[in-house]
């Protein structure tokens, strides 16, 4: 906070992939731009999607062409420009007699999204062919399937990139910082923010002609629509996660879930595989972090067992769960979550812009059709087209000895230029894969010393993502985790401890399942008790550092 101007071109509130997008685009047209985030980083919708970027042929279906070719067109340009962050990835579409969408309008549909393309990108398959490529489905029914090609990602990657190099452009950007008031002079003219620091609540007024909201689901908090038929409706998406041993796909499969016909994904992702997503009205306060229910978890347990019922799959071989919300536009017309368009609106007032709605695959359209918005009350610009490069090209320098290809490409594609500092910096058992994930243990000394970490959940669970790939958040590396980076964090062991112990209930709260979860009995209470005296010893005499305390039930009077 105390790096922060007295005055700028523009504030940007939030940090999702939105907001993260707009600061790219405005720091690099030489725009003073700070963006503030209550959270961290990409810590709501955008890092807790279905990792896709895609047309969505569903939009198709519904008559959104203009959403669906804007999709496509993003789609590629994100796979020639983010190499190793955007990757292509295969799906198969399986077709069953009497259920869900036929051949030939299936073979309209794909017809219509290769046309948008420019190329022509999937294939029918016969019975016999989608078996030899997925053996263990369902084949009473089973006519044959398609194959086509969308792509994916790592989305909390792609906004910390998006940020990164808008850093390097020159702008500000500060996570757990929250936007306290919309200040305004006599006339209603936006003049400025306040902003506080979300954990010390110290707080700074910065001027400014223009802000923008791109806060998600918090939008309406900020810009109330009194009198707009439009509002925000904020719908939950959950997703489960099985280790790729249990259910071992190499292509991502999309099909129909047999209770109400909406489409269930399951993807390939990272190591693991993912399995959603739900689409329902989310009852509770949009300020805690969602979490998956059991009817959801159940819900999506059917749809896998149903298409692969000799794998006999079973909630407790799931390694995580995963829910975001969706900050979608609803008319008030009592449709139906999925039936929702994911179409964007902008709403203006007198230097205050909101975004509302969007979707992760057009977040570069969304933020330049709100600087459109905002341009009359920021400094002469020239916007730029959306068709222009929107990434900063990284040199394809060959990677470092013992490197792979493929390796290098994934580091330039998540960090840019800060792969040169990643693969310089690291030692050489450092540069080797986490086991069970494709994350060197390089990356996370390199986001710890260099991407805002303020606390465990924002290094575990966002620079990188072994939080959800790992069982129980990644717990049995901690050791290895706390050498590697509490040195540059800067933390005692003490503040290791507590956001070890925080980390660890966080994960079990948003990302377990908390159906499951205990409550706390009194061993369990007096070993935490023991543990923070312990600490504080530890701390006072260094050289108790490498003994341990061990608090057990035992049997007897």
């Amino acid at each position: 906070m105390t790096h922060l101007p007295s005055s700028c071109d523009l504030v940007i509130i939030g940090g999702g992939v939105t907001g993260a997008g707009l600061f790219h685009e405005t720091t690099r047209l030489g725009l003073i731009v700070v963006l503030a985030e209550q959270h961290d980083f990409a810590w709501g919708t955008s890092s807790r999607s279905s990792k896709l970027i895609h047309g969505g042929l569903r939009y198709l279906r519904e008559g959104h062409l203009r959403l669906t070719r804007d999709a496509v067109k993003e789609r590629e340009r994100l796979l020639r420009e983010a190499p190793g962050l955007v990757t292509p990835i295969a799906f198969l579409m399986p077709i069953y007699k009497g259920h869900g969408p036929g051949r030939w309008t299936l073979e309209a549909g794909l017809s219509i999204y290769d046309l948008m393309a420019q190329k022509r990108q999937h294939k029918h398959l016969s019975a016999e062919e989608l078996v030899a490529k997925v053996p263990f489905i369902d084949r009473r029914a089973l006519t044959g399937g398609y194959q086509f090609w969308d792509a994916q990602v790592d989305d909390a990657r792609l906004v910390l990139r998006l940020i990164a190099e808008g850093r390097a452009a020159g702008g500000m950007a500060l996570n757990y910082t929250k936007a306290l008031s919309v200040d305004r002079d006599e006339a209603g003219n936006v003049r400025g923010v306040t902003l506080q620091d979300a954990e010390t609540g110290r707080t700074h007024a910065i001027a400014a002609p223009a802000v923008v909201n791109a806060t998600g689901c918090w939008a309406e908090a900020l810009h109330p629509q009194h009198d707009g038929k439009r509002h925000l409706r904020p719908l939950r998406g959950s997703h489960l996660i099985f280790p790729s041993q249990a259910l071992p796909i190499q292509s991502a499969i999309s099909c129909m879930h047999p209770e109400d016909g909406r489409a269930v994904f399951i993807i390939p992702w990272e190591g693991v595989v993912l399995v959603g997503t739900t689409d329902l009205d989310h009852e509770g306060g949009i300020d805690a972090e969602p979490r998956i229910t059991d009817a959801e978890a159940q819900y999506l347990l059917t749809a896998v067992r149903t298409l692969f019922p000799s794998l006999g799959l079973a909630l407790n071989q799931c390694i995580a769960s995963l829910s975001g919300l969706r900050p979608v536009i609803s008319s008030g017309d009592h449709k139906a979550p999925s039936e929702e368009s994911r179409e964007h609106d902008i709403w203006v007032d007198k230097g205050l812009v909101t975004i509302a709605g969007g979707k992760l695959t057009t977040y570069r359209r969304v933020a330049l059709d709100a600087l459109k918005a905002a341009q009359p009350f920021l400094p002469p610009i020239e916007r730029p087209a959306a068709e222009s490069p929107g990434f900063v090209t990284v040199e394809p320098l060959p990677p470092g000895p013992g490197m792979h290809p493929e390796t290098w490409q994934r580091l330039c594609g998540r960090y840019g230029s800060g792969a040169f500092s990643i693969a310089a910096d690291a030692k050489p058992e450092d540069l080797q894969v986490i086991p069970g994930t494709h994350t060197l243990w390089a990356e996370l000394a390199h986001a710890a010393a260099h991407e805002s970490v303020r606390h465990l959940s924002d290094l575990l669970l966002r620079r990188v993502r072994i939080g959800l790939l790992l069982p129980d958040g990644g717990k049995a590396h901690l050791t290895r985790i706390e050498a590697l980076c509490r040195p540059v964090l800067g933390w005692d062991r003490r503040r290791w401890r507590r956001e070890t112990r925080d980390y660890l209930q966080q994960w079990q709260r948003a990302h377990g399942f908390p159906w499951q979860i205990q409550p706390r009995g009194l061993l369990e209470r007096i070993r935490e008790w023991l543990q923070a005296q312990w600490d504080r010893l530890v701390d006072r005499l260094p050289f108790l550092a490498g003994h341990t305390i061990k608090v057990e039930r035992v049997q007897g009077p």
